[in-house]
């Protein structure tokens, strides 16, 4: 592993990630003379395809966070609709694809967490997945930020984790154990037609705002217990927006069955919300 991951990973561990993040938090959602200037600056640093939004003029953008969480033309990611596609839920990176084998998940080479740890320490919530399978997509500021259904779903439970907020990134992500089970986290856990399936929204610095589209802004304020939250009879339909981010962060999706074709996909592949990640192999379900 290069030192110069370690020398930038090793300054996160004294920073004050979650005032950090609560200043990011408001200077975002301000009307200020600042924020035409900043986002042409990042457009311009991070090379964004402002022709891909529904709206793809900056000054249309009152707040960064309007601009960050902007919404892209519809045509541009169509959702791969058939049955037993597994569709990616945003577009990214995929930073791991692979099995969970006996209740552990891969992060980088000499780490792995367990799904208990991620998804809050409950027993029965991570039984379903302790032998299935699982992909992680790391979002980079350049990306779309809304996060979509892979598959079509039932909410069972939504739970907020509290954690750190290191950062995700690469460096972090191969010099700090247990990141993903270390930051704070919304879990939403569906029943689909393929079992059960949780999408992993992690927070991370500078990600100031965690989303979903049924309870609103989860986080900030940071919290200190988990809170496990119900929405019964609230469904999703495959591709529907669930969440969004603000500023980079990653997805973990889990899955229940192992009967999953991942084809091509590996790790450090790019992905498009609605691309085809996966093919289900399994007994034909009942949808």
């Amino acid at each position: 592993m290069p030192i110069s991951d370690y020398l930038k990973a090793w300054p996160l561990y004294v920073l004050p990630q979650h005032a950090i993040s609560r200043l990011v938090y408001r200077l975002t959602r301000r009307e200020s003379n600042w924020t035409q200037a900043a986002i042409r600056q990042f457009i311009k640093t991070f090379k964004v395809d402002m022709s891909e939004a529904e709206q793809p003029d900056p000054r249309a953008y009152k707040t960064f966070n309007a601009f960050f969480t902007r919404r892209l033309k519809p045509e541009l990611r169509p959702v791969d609709q058939a049955v037993g596609v597994l569709a990616s839920p945003v577009d990214g990176q995929i930073s791991q694809v692979d099995a969970i084998r006996e209740g552990r998940i891969f992060q980088a080479k000499g780490f792995d967490y367990s799904v208990l740890e991620l998804l809050g320490g409950d027993t029965a919530r991570a039984q379903p997945f302790l032998n299935g399978q699982f992909t992680t997509i790391y979002l980079s500021p350049r990306d779309y930020h809304r996060i979509h259904m892979p598959l079509a779903g039932k909410l069972v439970e939504q739970v907020y984790v509290p954690g750190r907020l290191f950062s995700v990134a690469g460096h972090t992500v191969r010099t700090i154990p247990r990141l993903f089970a270390r930051n704070e986290r919304v879990v939403a856990i569906f029943e689909t037609a393929f079992g059960k399936m949780a999408l992993v929204l992690v927070g991370a610095i500078n990600v100031a705002a965690i989303e979903t589209v049924w309870a609103g802004l989860i986080t900030p304020p940071h919290q200190k217990a988990i809170r496990v939250e119900h929405y019964p009879e609230l469904s999703l339909a495959k591709g529907e927006e669930m969440g969004r981010f603000n500023m980079g962060s990653t997805v973990i999706v889990l899955l229940e069955a192992n009967t999953w074709d991942w084809g091509n996909m590996a790790a450090n592949q790019p992905v498009r919300m609605g691309i085809k990640l996966a093919e289900w192999m399994g007994k034909t379900p009942v949808v």
